[in-house]
């Protein structure tokens, strides 16, 4: 019963990220694991014409997954060093840390300078957020920031849509200092990459 009842707070945390998440222009979709959220990336770089994808900070074995993906479909996977290739960065992919459905904000922990670069100047960012680690509200995020920043130097960032900025006169302008788009792919648990 008390599986059952997670599994169901999970359902609605999942919904809620959602419905929050396209509220602020976050196309969602669900992916049954990590392999579905390269595929669903790699189409998304294809259909928009791009040649690369940064990924920085995936675990070697889905960092070869993914690399192997990409070179069978003529793309790109760059995933260090990113300073060198500033200005080749088509599409960002990053497993977010957490999500907060309140808001349908992703958190991400960007203390690595190539997911900074890689977030930050893509045209689309693509973030990954497994349904467990969806939380309510910012108040739950408290105990785990708190280990996380007990860890200095950090950068977290907290991602709620693409870049948006407006100039005097109110002239609405996205993508001027990060991504056009983001896409969040929320995701079981069970994984295979």
């Amino acid at each position: 019963m008390a599986a059952q009842t997670r599994q169901e707070e999970a359902h609605l945390l999942a919904l809620r990220m959602k419905t929050r998440a396209e509220a602020a222009q976050i196309r969602v979709s669900e992916a049954a694991n990590t392999g579905d959220a390269f595929r669903y990336t790699i189409d998304l770089v294809k259909h928009r014409g791009g040649s690369t994808i940064a990924a920085p900070s995936l675990p070697a074995p889905a960092e070869a997954h993914f690399r192997k993906l990409c070179g069978s479909e003529g793309l790109t996977l760059l995933t260090g060093n990113l300073r060198s290739h500033m200005n080749r960065i088509h599409t960002a992919f990053t497993v977010a840390d957490w999500g907060i459905s309140e808001t349908g904000t992703i958190v991400l922990d960007s203390s690595s300078e190539d997911v900074r670069i890689a977030t930050t100047l893509c045209e689309i960012h693509v973030a990954a957020l497994r349904r467990s680690r969806i939380r309510p509200d910012a108040y739950s995020l408290e105990e785990d920031l708190d280990r996380l920043m007990k860890r200095p130097p950090r950068f977290l960032a907290f991602i709620s849509g693409a870049s948006r900025t407006a100039d005097i006169e109110r002239v609405l302008t996205i993508g001027v200092h990060g991504p056009l788009e983001v896409h969040l792919l929320i995701m079981d648990d069970e994984d295979d990459a």
